[in-house]
Formats: C-alpha cells, structure tokens, sequence
C-alpha cells in the first residue's frame, strides 16, 4: 500500500481569495516534495468539527484564517505566542496533539529584517489599530527589544486593552495624537484595514517622522499603498504586507513538510502576478 502523500489546508469563510496555495505549492515544487495544500471553506459552525478531526480530513496540519483564528486557539494546544495574541493561525500535529501558534509575529519581524536590516535599532514605534495583528506586531516589537510602543486607534479602549495585556511598554494614543508621536517614532507601523482596496484612505501626514525612520503596511491590496508611496517618497525605508504574508507561511510549512523554505524573488514575483491579474 503506497503511503498518501502528506497534505495542510487553509481554513477560512469564505477562503477561495487566499494566495496561501500558491506559496505552499511553490515550494513543495522546488523541493520536490510530494504534497498538497488546499482550501477548505468551513462555516463557523462546521469549524470545531472539521478541526478536531484535521488527520480524518486527510492533513497533518492546516493553516486558519478569518473568523476561525480565536476558535482555533480554543480547540488546540497553543504556544505562548498564540496566546499572547489571542489568535491561532498555524496548527500542527506533535504525535496525537494537535498544538498550534501564531506566525504573523514571525512574518512581520522576518519581513522587516529582510526589508530594513537595522530596523531593530529603534527604541520608539507608533503601531496603527488595535485588532489582532496589531497584538501579534507589539509582541513581537517588544520581543526583539523596543522599549517603547505608542499604540493609535481611534477607540482608545482597544488600545488600552492591549497595552494592559503589555503592561508599562505601550502607551496608548489618541488618533488626534499621530503626528505628535510619529515624531518620536523610528518606526511607523499601519495593522488597519485602511488604504486597503475598497477601503477608506489612510489619511496621515509622514511629515513628522524622523529621517532615519522605517514604514511599514500590512496591508498588501493594492502592493504599493498610499502609505508607502509617501514614505518612499520622502526617502524612507519600508517594508510591505506581501513580504509579511510570504514570510508568515514559512514557518507552517517547514512543521507539515519538514523543511524549511525561503522566501525567494521568484515566489515573491509569482504572487505579486496573481495579485495583478484579480
């Protein structure tokens, strides 16, 4: 009997726009591996099912996306960081435990280093929003030892709920407040939907921020946003939404498939095409 071939999913609702195959199968392509990604669409009802019976499926791991990321953290066996973020979006296998951790942190510091070797030298960030990547961005900003992070969103209370969770480390920051603390900031962060396609303009003024600053987007519809056009406008480093997703895939990939793939020009080069072409 030939063994099945090994095989991860993503799961979402709805899930059909995801770039995730086409990174996954890149890479088991140039490392001749014998496996497969799909995607699962599965409604929040059906998700607790489908999850606790990820291998029945058919998969050793999977990756989850919206709405199923808090469940997911509910119905595995999480890490600190997935914890830490309130949000699951890697799960994988350890013998009949299936155990799970949050690779947007990874991704987000992963991309800076490659976008802004040096970034880390910044002792003050001004992170935008306050959802759930926001979390996984301050997390990993104080991780890698920035002492300061001036957390904006336009209800203050989100802000504060985090910077609680942080302790003395973030200080939430008035909307109003952006330009007084981008002046302060090494390193401008956007984890807001805005400036994305079919979204309200990011209206902010980079004016403010120092020379040697760093910019970076989440967002990475349209590739080049508002944001980061001002910013490189003004000579400034910066690092985009792409690189994040391509570097947050890394890390799933490498506990399914058992190795560990980069991040390369020519898969950057295949997504962005996707992204062009819808």
């Amino acid at each position: 009997m030939t063994q099945q071939a090994a095989a991860a999913c993503l799961i979402g609702w709805p899930a059909a726009h995801s770039r995730s195959p086409i990174i996954h199968h890149y890479w088991l392509r140039t490392l001749g591996i014998e496996g497969g990604y799909s995607i699962e669409a599965v409604p929040p009802e059906g998700f607790g099912e489908f999850v606790l019976h990820l291998a029945a499926h058919g998969y050793r791991g999977a990756n989850v996306t919206i709405p199923h990321k808090e469940r997911a953290l509910q119905l595995t066996t999480p890490d600190e960081r997935a914890r830490a973020v309130g949000a699951a979006n890697t799960l994988w296998y350890d013998g009949d435990t299936l155990r799970s951790t949050n690779t947007d942190i990874e991704g987000f510091i992963n991309n800076l280093d490659a976008c802004a070797p040096g970034w880390d030298a910044a002792e003050e960030a001004l992170v935008l929003g306050a959802g759930g990547s926001s979390r996984a961005v301050v997390f990993g900003l104080l991780e890698r030892g920035v002492k300061r992070v001036r957390l904006a969103n336009r209800t203050l209370e989100r802000a504060r709920a985090i910077a609680d969770q942080f302790k003395g480390d973030v200080v939430p920051t008035l909307w109003d407040d952006i330009p007084a603390a981008a002046a302060q900031a090494q390193l401008l962060v956007n984890t807001t939907s805005l400036g994305m396609k079919g979204q309200p303009p990011l209206e902010i003024d980079l004016a403010a921020l120092p020379a040697n600053a760093v910019v970076a987007d989440l967002v990475y519809v349209p590739l080049e946003t508002e944001l980061l056009r001002a910013a490189r406008a003004r000579g400034l480093r910066t690092a985009d939404g792409l690189g994040m997703l391509l570097h947050q895939a890394v890390r799933g990939f490498e506990l399914w498939f058992g190795q560990r793939p980069t991040v390369t020009a020519e898969l950057r080069a295949l997504v962005e095409a996707d992204l062009a072409a819808h």
